[in-house]
């Protein structure tokens, strides 16, 4: 008796036990994620103005690389799959010369305490702005309520500097056929509340063929400004030194070799240029972090990816498109992309939400019920730019996995673009975006270290490389599982789309539209449950594509049940 008690325990005990790669996963990354590195990258590369070549973009790129090669990581020398743990850094010359910050301040002579400085608003300076003479100017400043180009090029603006309250890149043309020496301009969306924080500058560019210098103002100093120049006429004494020189751009490129198909992989992408804290300093950081802890965990034998992980940093867009373009046998092989944006943010300081951003389904052509946009604002898609796959549901459902156990809460918006997911995208490569938004500090100089979250910056680490771990070792087994998951999520988002659809329907809204809308809604999950036929690494046996057939005549038969009640 004794003994089959025994053996019954043992039995328990020993199916108690049996995790699911994605609970493995978890269980080693919250565990080996340490949030204090992400934040000391994030802190280092936050203290510069980063533009591809300059110095503090090299220099980030710099202090990664020196992260990679402590975890492990071996310089490559012939390809980049020669040693389970290479990296790569990519030196491109560039076309243009590049741009850096140097100093800057405004002030109104007279005024003992300058009206703007570099030292507390570095985005007041436009990337590719020129510099003054040495010691600076000194102007009459001319304001101007509303731009009228032909009532601008009236005015004797020769020697004097011209203030509008509108962004300066619209005005450096006339003020310099006007003969003006320079703009002040003033552009701050709504979302970022500028008549709360007042001292937040967004930042911007102009040409590099501009023929006149231009700084941008803080709410707080635009309107000081505005009123020296409603009592008076005062003058200004202006000194902005930048430099511009010939550099190299860098990418820095890192891999985990697979072990079965090395030649398929799933690559994590983080740019390094922007100035701003969470922007994106905190997916520098991150991703950094991502890949030392993948390096620990792979020569402790803790993990055997069976296909590639691929780590990048680079310049936003531009450093993906490129690492997915430049090698066509390459690219056949990236089955899934990441973009790491904005990831770190402290949302009680900033007001962003972590969202992950879903490739093109039908919620970015009809964005109803709790589906909305970002400040961002929706893409331009129509039916033909949907791309159904199971990416989207598979990264939600392990992001409330890790919001429920930590207390995070994880949102998502209908696609929008704008980050290095669209590359992927673009190449039909599955793609999607970890970032934050709305964010009252977004792409301004008040985005700084002491508004990223080490927490927040965890709990994106740890979801993103339990899903990558789990992907590139997966098995018919864990398929199957996300045929169930893909499968229940489909019945859930039709059941959702036919209670909206009846409500609109009694609205007087055409039947036909809401059945359509309801068809478009069953057509991408369908097509999203094959695409898991691809997801092991070896198939084996026909399970797999039993539970596919099953499980799309489930979702055919509950829409077919929706669109004859819709009446």
């Amino acid at each position: 008796m004794k003994t089959k008690v025994l053996i019954a325990l043992l039995l328990v005990g020993l199916s108690t036990h049996a995790q699911t790669p994605v609970e493995e996963g978890f269980k080693l990354t919250r565990a080996g994620f340490k949030e204090e590195n992400a934040f000391e990258t994030t802190k280092f590369v936050e203290q510069y103005f980063r533009v591809p070549g300059n110095t503090g973009f090299n220099a980030s790129i710099h202090y990664v690389e020196n992260i990679l090669k402590q975890a492990g990581f071996v310089e490559q020398k012939e390809n980049e799959l020669e040693t389970p743990l290479t990296y790569r850094i990519e030196k491109r010359a560039m076309k243009q010369a590049t741009w850096e910050p140097l100093a800057a301040s405004i002030g109104i002579i007279g005024e003992p305490m300058p009206l703007l400085s570099f030292q507390t608003n570095r985005n007041m300076i436009p990337i590719n702005c020129g510099s003054t003479p040495a010691g600076g100017v000194s102007a009459k400043v001319i304001y101007i309520p509303k731009i009228i180009t032909a009532e601008i090029e009236k005015l004797d603006l020769k020697g004097k500097i011209l203030f509008s309250e509108t962004n300066p890149s619209r005005l450096i043309n006339i003020a310099a056929k006007a003969g003006a020496i320079g703009v002040l301009g003033y552009s701050m969306p709504t979302y970022t509340q500028p008549e709360k924080h007042q001292t937040s500058i967004q930042f911007g560019s102009i040409g590099t063929d501009s023929p006149i210098w231009a700084l941008f103002l803080s709410y707080a100093a635009k309107e000081k400004l505005k009123k020296a120049c409603l009592n008076g006429s005062p003058k200004l004494k202006v000194n902005i030194q930048n430099k511009r020189y010939q550099a190299e751009e860098l990418t820095l490129v890192a891999n985990v070799k697979g072990s079965v198909n090395p030649d398929e992989r799933f690559v994590f992408s983080a740019h390094v240029q922007e100035p701003g804290a969470n922007d994106n300093a905190s997916g520098v950081g991150t991703l950094a972090e991502m890949a030392r802890l993948t390096a620990q965990l792979y020569q402790e034998k803790k993990i055997n990816p069976k296909r590639t992980l691929t780590f990048l940093w680079g310049d936003e867009i531009v450093s993906t498109r490129r690492y997915i373009t430049e090698d066509s046998t390459r690219a056949k092989g990236i089955l899934w992309g990441m973009s790491l944006d904005m990831v770190g943010e402290d949302t009680q300081k900033t007001g962003g939400s972590f969202l992950i951003e879903k490739m093109p389904d039908p919620a970015a052509i009809w964005t109803r019920g709790t589906d909305k946009h970002t400040e961002w604002g929706a893409g331009d898609v129509t039916e033909k730019d949907l791309f159904p796959h199971y990416f989207n549901d598979f990264i939600f459902d392990i992001c409330k996995q890790q919001g429920k156990f930590a207390n995070w809460t994880v949102n998502y918006n209908p696609f929008e673009g704008g980050s290095d997911h669209t590359p992927f995208l673009q190449n039909k490569i599955p793609g999607l975006l970890m970032w934050h938004f709305t964010d009252v500090f977004y792409h301004t100089d008040n985005d700084r270290i002491d508004k990223v979250s080490p927490t927040e910056m965890k709990n994106v680490g740890i979801s993103g490389l339990t899903a990558a771990y789990a992907l590139i070792s997966a098995d018919e087994s864990m398929a199957t599982k996300v045929v169930d998951q893909v499968k229940s999520d489909g019945l859930i988002r039709l059941k959702t789309e036919f209670e909206l659809s009846k409500k609109a329907v009694a609205e007087g809204k055409s039947i036909s539209d809401e059945k359509h809308i309801l068809q478009t809604w069953n057509k991408w999950y369908v097509d999203a449950l094959a695409t898991i036929s691809k997801m092991p690494v070896k198939m084996e046996t026909t399970r797999l594509g039993s539970a596919i057939k099953i499980a799309t005549n489930e979702l055919e038969k509950q829409t077919e049940v929706y669109l004859e009640t819709l009446k």
